[in-house]
């Protein structure tokens, strides 16, 4: 079996998926630049409910390869667009309980309007591309699976006889 690794560092472009904690503080670190007058950290969290129904956790999977492929481009896009210094982006996956970070991206700029476009710019761009997908478990019913995106729709997904 071939070995993948969750992380790709290229050219100021930080990626990675992971299903450890996420850590604020090490995600600014790796954007940190001398040249950099601001850093903007964008953090998505579990919440508690959705469309008015409790939310027990999210479970992320994700299509690694392609995902952190998809995650890169995106940042040097971003990168490139901008004039950014650096960007990163970290993806969690497995079980994320309310209250805790699904995502981090981070992005270093000389400027602080070029770094709050671009952090905006890369989080709309990965919940639109990157193969990523959640599940929404809900107290006492069955979860959903839902496009990585706000307000998109879900589906409940039968159960596998045997199940």
């Amino acid at each position: 079996m071939e070995s993948q690794s969750n992380e790709i560092n290229e050219n100021g472009c930080y990626v990675a998926l992971t299903h450890e904690h996420l850590r604020v503080q090490e995600t600014i670190d790796r954007v940190r630049s001398p040249q950099a007058g601001a850093i903007v950290l964008f953090a998505g969290t579990t919440r508690d409910n959705f469309a008015g129904k409790p939310v027990k956790e999210l479970q992320y999977s994700a299509y690694n390869s392609m995902a952190l492929k998809t995650m890169l481009s995106i940042c040097k896009g971003v990168l490139a667009r901008h004039g950014l210094n650096s960007v990163a982006m970290i993806h969690r996956l497995g079980t994320v309980p309310i209250g805790e970070e699904s995502i981090l991206i981070a992005v270093s700029a000389p400027h602080r309007q070029a770094a709050w476009r671009a952090g905006e710019e890369a989080l709309e761009e990965c919940k639109k591309h990157v193969e990523v997908w959640k599940r929404e478990e809900f107290e006492g019913e069955e979860g959903v699976w839902r496009a990585n995106r706000d307000g998109a729709p879900g589906q409940i997904m039968e159960k596998e006889a045997g199940h």
